[in-house]
């Protein structure tokens, strides 16, 4: 079980996969009144970084789960780094269906609504995990503007306009779950550029370092086109945020 080798190429050296930053992820933690011993379940956590910082910085326990072997494997080195082990563990498997044996005060997913086949499944796949009184986590993207065309769209990654919403829109849908929006914190184009500038670096250091791997003609062209791309649709036209959502 694994994702498609490309990502654990180009994200290789990322510690966050979205548009976060750490102050972004900490400014998050904050923002939820994190409290010593809350549990806190993480869908896709990719490599780590919000389970681990949250445990040092804020006393939380957590479970990660994730189908990338290399990214649960940093996010175990990363718990040890940070002396939080002891805390925080991680599996490696699928998200998708996943329900945690005991209730939690805050249930995540960052990034990775495929595994309920939307937003509306993965918040009620995340509600199974979830305690009374508490916090669903949702990261998910949204249009900054609507893109005049489909090609824009599909320059974004979208394979449509109506793939994501404006931000008043993607809120009304969770108020129309019955979920009330009690706190957001949003990318900016700053975290944009860090989430995807860096690729860039990685990329490169790939090809230099496997110039005979069978991957390095799909790395070679991605390199190539994802700057000007990147520059001329995501930043500009997409967002990306985590939304905290309590049942009504």
């Amino acid at each position: 079980m694994d994702i498609p080798r490309i990502f654990t190429i180009t994200e290789s050296a990322h510690r966050i996969h979205n548009p976060f930053t750490p102050e972004k992820l900490a400014t998050l933690g904050a923002a939820l009144r994190l409290k010593p011993g809350i549990s806190v379940l993480d869908l896709g956590s990719g490599s780590g970084e919000m389970l681990c910082t949250w445990a040092r910085d804020f006393g939380i326990t957590g479970t990660g789960i994730d189908m990338s072997p290399l990214f649960v494997r940093q996010a175990k080195l990363r718990a040890e780094e940070l002396g939080v082990a002891d805390r925080v563990g991680f599996i490696h498997g699928d998200a998708a269906g996943y329900v945690a044996d005991e209730k939690v005060g805050v249930a995540a997913c960052l990034g990775a609504t495929w595994i309920g086949g939307g937003v509306a499944g993965t918040i009620g796949l995340l509600a199974k995990s979830l305690c009374s009184g508490g916090i669903i986590l949702i990261g998910e993207p949204y249009w900054r503007q609507l893109p005049p065309t489909e090609d824009v769209a599909k320059g974004c990654g979208a394979g449509a306009v109506s793939e994501f919403l404006l931000l008043p829109e993607l809120l009304k849908s969770f108020y129309d779950l019955n979920y009330d929006v009690v706190e957001m914190v949003l990318a900016d184009q700053d975290s944009w550029d860090r989430y995807e500038a860096a690729k860039w670096l990685t990329m490169r250091r790939w090809l230099d370092a496997n110039p005979d791997d069978g991957l390095v003609k799909e790395v070679r062209a991605q390199l190539t086109s994802e700057p000007i791309r990147y520059a001329t649709y995501t930043r500009e036209y997409l967002g990306w945020g985590v939304f905290a959502l309590m049942a009504r």
